[in-house]
């Protein structure tokens, strides 16, 4: 059994936030099955990302999909050493977001 990673604390303001939904952008895209899930669910075609990919509805629609799937979450926050609540946090920060 690996030891669980210390999590980094993080003041999280709107930059912040979007750096957490750029990390979770390249997370999905830098696997196949996780990109092919990413645009096949959210409808995003690849030009879409690369157009629009400091775009904060994006960014929203990146962290949406993250949270969407608590497996991908994990794996998410395990590789960046942060506490798998922070992808929450920076989604209500960013627009679309639902009311707290």
């Amino acid at each position: 059994m690996r030891p669980k990673p210390e999590h980094r604390a993080l003041r999280l303001g709107l930059a912040e936030a979007e750096t957490i939904a750029l990390k979770a952008l390249f997370f999905l895209l830098e696997d196949p099955d996780r990109t092919s899930r990413f645009v096949a669910l959210t409808g995003f075609t690849p030009d879409e990302i690369r157009t629009h990919v400091q775009d904060p509805v994006l960014l929203g629609g990146v962290l949406d999909h993250l949270l969407a799937d608590e497996a991908t979450l994990i794996a998410f926050a395990e590789s960046q050493a942060i506490d798998p609540a922070l992808p929450a946090r920076a989604r209500a920060l960013l627009p679309g977001a639902a009311p707290a």
